[in-house]
């Protein structure tokens, strides 16, 4: 059973005017996250990431198509008991202290005293925030307030946590803290959901990623394959005791050659003449002193994606 199974989402939104077309946030998505994983949903602002989030919480209702969470209806209330969410510009009681907040969320989820007691010093200590317990919520940073709204979404000890772009005005060591919690999560045997438009906090924790652009899904699978798949991918060779510029073989099978000192940079477009250069550089007396091969990024696919339609929805199998 996949944590998160969506058909056929479609969203549209009626126009403020009369006459004018409707709003369509979301069109035909398809997608599914699989137990146990961490699923990066990748899109820029206003791509539709937000709107899919409320309606697999039932915050919102799909025009038509339908999604579940583990194995429930969106919306269903017992299912809600197995989700921990976190939104993307939460509101807290900003006079409580980080202690009192935790603990009153987590009497909404009914778990008795004890238990709240203990799993509020458990999650304070695993976000950082023990020596910030008794402080008011206003006086934390913006870092700060994200870490105490993860530790409310996981005070039920939920099996799904969805979050809208969790990294979002983190500085460097609050991105890392939260990247290393969301992996600590799934080593736990939780399946993470979070939309992002960051690209480099996807590609490090993500076991697959969906990128979302017009309401549309056009690329999923694992980022390894995602990058590789219909990507050259080029060669960069790095010798010595030659002039790489001057030897036909190499110059002809090269984009660029650059010689720095005694070491030339020789860039093949991919690997398809590597075997043939290199053979060039022994015979000429050269010295090898590296071959390394470039992959794609995800980055270049992610503005691929927006610059030009392509495959919708192409699952790609991981």
């Amino acid at each position: 059973m996949d944590a998160i199974l969506i058909e056929g989402l479609t969203k549209k939104f009626r126009p403020g005017w009369p006459g004018l077309p409707s709003v369509i946030a979301l069109a035909g998505l398809s997608l599914s996250v699989r137990q146990g994983e961490i699923y990066g949903f990748l899109g820029p602002n206003g791509a539709g990431k937000t709107v899919t989030l409320k309606i697999l919480l039932g915050l919102m209702r799909p025009t038509s198509g339908s999604a579940e969470l583990l194995g429930k209806p969106a919306g269903d209330v017992e299912v809600r008991r197995r989700i921990g969410f976190l939104p993307e510009s939460p509101y807290f009681y900003d006079y409580l202290t980080a202690e009192e907040f935790l603990s009153f969320y987590g009497h909404l989820a009914g778990l008795d005293r004890a238990h709240v007691g203990r799993r509020v010093t458990q999650l304070l200590d695993l976000v950082g925030l023990t020596e910030a317990r008794t402080r008011q919520l206003r006086e934390f940073s913006k870092g700060m307030l994200q870490r105490v709204g993860l530790a409310q979404a996981l005070i039920h000890d939920p099996e799904l946590v969805i979050l809208d772009e969790p990294m979002s005005g983190l500085d460097p060591i609050g991105r890392k803290q939260v990247r290393d919690l969301i992996l600590s999560l799934r080593d736990q045997g939780k399946t993470v959901f979070f939309s992002t438009h960051i690209i480099p906090d996807v590609e490090m924790i993500c076991d697959r990623v969906g990128i979302l652009v017009k309401g549309k899904l056009l690329a999923t699978g694992r980022v390894d394959d995602l990058v590789s798949h219909g990507h050259t991918q080029s060669v960069e060779i790095v010798c010595e005791g030659i002039d790489a510029e001057t030897v036909p073989d190499i110059r002809d099978a090269s984009t660029r050659v650059l010689r720095q000192g005694r070491q030339c940079l020789v860039v093949l477009p991919g690997p398809k003449r590597l075997e043939e250069v290199l053979a060039a550089i022994r015979a000429c007396g050269g010295t090898l002193v590296s071959v390394t091969p470039q992959k794609g990024s995800l980055e270049e696919l992610f503005f691929k994606q927006q610059a030009g339609p392509t495959n919708e929805q192409a699952e790609r199998k991981a």
